[in-house]
């Protein structure tokens, strides 16, 4: 499995906008065979932030949805803190 996660920092203002800016490529790349979740979401602590989380079955599927994905142009983004992780595994948290 491939997860994506981690936050954007919008211009002040902008962070709502932006969010609903993915909207159609998020319900789009709900549908794409291989992603088992996906979200990019308002923070509720601060309001220039976007949370990311991407939950991909494997690199194949992450390749293909990027090739059609399209994603929205012109929002700025001042800072990324996005990584993508690995992990042959998943596991019940509690």
């Amino acid at each position: 499995m491939i997860i994506i996660a981690g936050h954007t920092l919008t211009d002040s203002g902008k962070r709502d906008a932006a969010i609903r800016a993915f909207s159609e490529m998020l319900e789009r790349a709900r549908k794409h065979d291989g992603c088992l979740d996906l979200s990019i979401s308002a923070d509720p602590l601060d309001a220039d932030r976007i949370n990311v989380f991407e939950l991909w079955r494997d690199q194949k599927s992450l390749n293909a949805w990027r090739k059609v994905a399209k994603p929205q142009r012109g929002i700025k983004i001042r800072k990324a803190h996005v990584k993508l992780y690995r992990t042959d595994r998943a596991e019940k948290p509690f």
